[in-house]
């Protein structure tokens, strides 16, 4: 057996945080003296303590550290733990970066500008607007929301657009001549860049955009679509995006968009909920006995069912049109978790939808 500070010494851990590590539950002692309350672990929980001490190194929440040690004898699942912290951490220094810039420029404008430049597919731009454009809020209480987020990265944009029931994503990759930046496109000037994009076919292929904190500008073939940001703050759409990329969804179902459809639109009875105030049309998902995606009839939602998820069905409708006809990939993690529609060959354009009680 080993003394609390010789564990200590042999992981790289301090006394205190081995105390809280056993409060916590994450590595409890093999023993504990009922009379003086000393700790004492065993050669085999010096692994372990050490695996903790590494993750707390690089700054692994609580909660990742515990599963870490669960599935400590299982490889795979270590390396989907670090490589979705990985992500976090390059999330964060990308974040960072950003208000880091925009906090330069706010003390001093004309020292540290932040315009970027991008030159992009007009195709691919244009694709990407469909994917997002049908998330894009509409209530007058949320001009937030009332907007795509162009959030521009080291290798092209990210476009994002959500009404807080669900969220589109897309990505463009291009050039790119500037820093990191964001800024929120009015729905107008979406629209008006939408119908840009479309008057270039046949004369160019690139789109130049122009993206500063304040001022978004595109130009197709000489033609210039010019809109200033509102001043507000984008919600943290990446906080959602952590939840789906923290470990592999339940359940990952190919559907054709046509048949899909067709089962939505069937003309059978349906499930009607209320949410604040308004009456919706709900979709309820789950498996067939091979393992395949089905709607559920509203018949049929009595009893418990973890695979069962309801959506609210005109937003499906929407996601399976902005996902192009073909297949998508459908990913269920249970009925309170969010419904991801991904295209299988494009991983960063998919749509998220929040459940709906059932």
């Amino acid at each position: 057996m080993r003394s609390i500070g010789e564990l200590a010494r042999s992981s790289g851990l301090t006394v205190s945080a081995l105390r809280f590590y056993d409060r916590s539950g994450v590595l409890v002692p093999a023993r504990v003296d009922p009379a003086t309350g000393y700790r004492w672990y065993t050669d085999d929980q010096v692994a372990p303590a050490r695996l903790v001490a590494g993750l707390r190194r690089v700054g692994m929440p609580l909660a990742g550290i515990a599963e870490a040690l669960r599935h400590r004898h299982q490889p795979a699942v270590l390396h989907r733990l670090l490589d979705a912290h990985l992500r976090r951490l390059e999330d964060g220094l990308t974040d960072a970066r950003r208000e880091l810039s925009r906090i330069r420029a706010l003390i001093d404008p004309e020292e540290f500008p932040v315009t970027t430049r991008l030159v992009l597919s007009r195709v691919d731009l244009a694709a990407a607007v469909d994917a997002v454009r049908f998330a894009v809020g509409t209530d007058p209480d949320l001009p937030v929301l009332a907007g795509v987020l162009l959030d521009v990265e080291p290798d092209g944009v990210r476009l994002v657009a959500t009404d807080r029931h669900r969220l589109a994503v897309a990505r463009v990759t291009g050039k790119i001549d500037g820093s990191a930046v964001r800024a929120l496109l009015p729905v107008d000037a979406v629209d008006a860049v939408r119908a840009l994009l479309d008057t270039g076919a046949g004369i160019t292929p690139e789109a130049h955009l122009t993206v500063a904190p304040n001022r978004v500008e595109v130009s197709v073939a000489g033609r210039v679509v010019a809109a200033d940001v509102p001043p507000y703050d984008f919600p943290d759409y990446r906080r959602l995006l952590h939840g789906r990329v923290s470990g592999a969804p339940t359940y990952r179902i190919p559907v054709d968009v046509v048949a899909l459809r067709t089962a939505l639109t069937g003309g059978g009875p349906v499930l009607v909920r209320e949410h604040d105030g308004v009456r919706a049309k709900v979709a309820v998902l789950g498996l067939d006995e091979r393992g395949g995606l089905r709607v559920v009839g509203p018949d049929e939602t009595a009893g418990p069912d973890a695979v069962r998820v309801g959506v609210n069905r005109e937003y499906l409708l929407d996601a399976l049109d902005a996902g192009g006809r073909g297949q998508l990939v459908l990913e269920l993690d249970g009925p309170i978790a969010p419904l991801a529609v991904r295209r299988p060959d494009e991983p960063d354009v998919f749509s998220i939808l929040m459940p709906v009680r059932l």
